[in-house]
């Protein structure tokens, strides 16, 4: 008989629940304002569960920021910038959040934060994985996708050296609440962010070819068509491996200068996991 190590961790205890983090992704701030007035509704017995609205004065006005993007600013330089009069919103936002949530990577951190996000882009639900060695957001994806079967649900592993994200729900820490198994997931793990063909002026040049428009997460192979210029060009994709584009024409990152995203499937697969939890059932 073969026996597998088990990951012991502390249970979760506090657990907040985002939204407004861009102020025109309308979902999860009505979501929070909801439960902000039915509280009881999320709460659940031996655990804080406390809905937050990320990005007040960008909700307001219902855009996605306003100075700068808050998702991208929860990296030490900015949490550590000393707080002027000049510094950008978001990033004195962001201190405020550090604060009542971290601090990051502390032991006071909250256990978890849920950070709720719409699209424009046709990618449906989808789960935003950052660390490929987290055995707990792996198995919580995996009860998740499992919970909304036959329904798809995405993972999209945005893990990678060149492109870094220091997102709002970073500042939590992931431990877990209960014993899962091993298990194996399927993600999409993200390669590349492709931006809109341009003139030597940096001008756009080309749209989104009408066979790939709100095809995210289909498979796109050498010679499939990408771009379609304003003279009625196509640029097809080259290259050597099927991929799988996502965030295609996504909006809100026109001004990142990106068109879509390509990634490649893998599994990944996380270690038995236990840690002690309060029985639901008891006061």
């Amino acid at each position: 008989m073969t026996s597998c190590s088990v990951v012991h961790k502390p249970p979760v205890r506090r657990v907040a629940i985002f939204g407004g983090t861009h102020g025109n992704e309308l979902s999860g701030i009505f979501l929070v304002k909801h439960w902000q007035e039915n509280g009881a509704e999320i709460q659940r017995t031996g655990m804080e569960v406390k809905p937050f609205l990320t990005n007040p004065r960008a909700v307001k006005k219902c855009t996605r920021y306003i100075d700068c993007d808050l998702n991208r600013v929860f990296d030490p330089d900015n949490l550590g910038r000393t707080v002027v009069e000049d510094i950008p919103y978001e990033v004195r936002r962001a201190q405020e959040i550090n604060h009542i949530f971290g601090p990051k990577g502390s032991d006071d951190a909250y256990d978890l934060i849920f950070d709720l996000h719409n699209t424009t882009s046709n990618m449906g639900g989808t789960l935003i994985l950052e660390n490929s060695s987290d055995d707990f957001t792996i198995q919580m994806f995996h009860y998740i996708k499992n919970a909304l079967a036959p329904e798809c649900c995405p993972v999209l592993l945005i893990e990678h050296p060149n492109l870094k994200y220091a997102t709002t729900r970073s500042v939590a820490k992931h431990p877990v609440g209960k014993e899962f198994p091993p298990c194996t997931i399927e993600v999409y793990k993200i390669m590349e962010k492709v931006d809109y063909p341009r003139n030597k002026n940096d001008e756009v040049i080309a749209i989104i070819h009408p066979k790939l428009q709100d095809q995210d997460w289909q498979p796109l192979n050498n010679g499939d068509p990408l771009f379609l210029t304003l003279d009625g060009e196509v640029i097809v994709y080259k290259g050597d491996c099927t991929v799988y584009p996502t965030f295609i024409n996504e909006a809100a990152y026109y001004e990142k200068k990106q068109a879509f995203v390509k990634t490649i499937k893998m599994e990944l697969t996380a270690e038995h996991i236990r840690s002690s939890v309060l029985d639901r059932n008891t006061s």
